[in-house]
């Protein structure tokens, strides 16, 4: 067993993974937007989807983790789930649904590789039901942790944190959007680790959003472990990140990188700071292995570097 911020977890065991999984369809574009017209882009298709994109980045590290989603009967879910299970997922629990589609995410990106705005279609995670959840409870019995994203629906969401409960398995959560984040609120306080940006922080927080700075997000992300998160990362895109836990906090600068693409980014870093963890590595040194995680997935056009390793991790550590 390790301890970490008040947790114990068994630094040996498989990563549950549950949530959402998908196709990204990500254009960036070649010039100015015009409305109401085709305009010249480079696009992509990826699969995607938050809890996919973790469950993968940390089977390449060589984490065993098990993917808990559904797909469509369709065939973008059959080569997703035989895409994960290529990278060492165990995908054996996956919901294949007949009368759904495999869900889907659209990102537009302006020149410079910034999001304009995005769209997503996961009404194929209803599928991830309580009783679906509960019917793989063996599963959190020896889990080191459990990983959810908020597109989950809110009652499967209650039942994780309660199977997590009697197991004594601490739970990581993404808030995945400022329109899923308050899914989360209500269980702060028996949340391990949550990784957001900073207007889903200052949601969370249940505090009004300034500009955002370094400084505001480690207030944010203090005030967050003051109500009972053990450690909360706070992404701040080109200014870097933000930690925090009743032991350590700390920013950490953005690597200067030309970006391809930011999709999955957050994803890998959130992966990388788990596997430190797991591998009895101190708070400050998992963030910078996070941070390397990112910014390798920024210089990549998808959403998972697919030959990562701790290797590349370290030979693009933040000092």
């Amino acid at each position: 067993m390790v301890k970490q911020n008040n947790f114990e977890f068994r630094s040996d065991g498989p990563v549950v993974v549950i949530g959402a999984a998908g196709v990204d369809i990500v254009g960036r574009l070649e010039g100015e937007l015009h409305e109401g017209s085709s305009n010249p882009a480079r696009i992509r298709i990826t699969y995607g989807g938050v809890a996919r994109n973790v469950a993968e980045n940390l089977a390449r590290l060589g984490q065993a983790v098990f993917l808990l989603t559904a797909v469509g009967q369709d065939e973008y879910g059959q080569r997703l789930v035989e895409s994960a299970r290529a990278a060492g997922v165990d995908t054996e629990y996956v919901i294949f649904c007949e009368d759904c589609l495999t869900g889907m995410y659209m990102g537009i990106l302006n020149p410079k590789a910034e999001i304009l705005f995005a769209l997503d279609s996961m009404e194929v995670t209803r599928n991830l039901t309580p009783a679906y959840v509960r019917k793989h409870a063996p599963l959190f019995k020896k889990a080191s942790f459990v990983f959810i994203d908020m597109n989950l629906p809110s009652e499967t969401i209650r039942t994780v944190f309660s199977l997590a409960k009697r197991y004594r398995v601490p739970v990581c959560a993404d808030p995945t959007s400022m329109y899923l984040a308050p899914r989360l609120l209500p269980y702060l306080a028996q949340t391990f680790l949550i990784t957001p940006n900073f207007s889903e922080a200052c949601l969370l927080a249940q505090q009004p959003e300034k500009p955002p700075s370094p400084p505001q997000a480690l207030l944010i992300a203090k005030a967050l472990v003051s109500q009972g998160v053990s450690v909360v990362i706070i992404t701040l895109a080109e200014q870097g990140l933000c930690y925090a836990s009743s032991e350590t906090n700390g920013h950490i600068p953005a690597i200067q990188t030309e970006i391809l693409d930011p999709t999955g980014a957050g994803d890998a870093l959130t992966a990388a700071v788990l596997f430190a963890l797991l591998n009895e590595m101190p708070l400050d040194e998992a963030v910078r292995l996070g941070v390397s995680a990112a910014t390798l997935t920024l210089r990549y056009p998808g959403a998972v570097v697919p030959d990562l390793t701790l290797e590349k991790l370290y030979d693009q550590l933040v000092i």
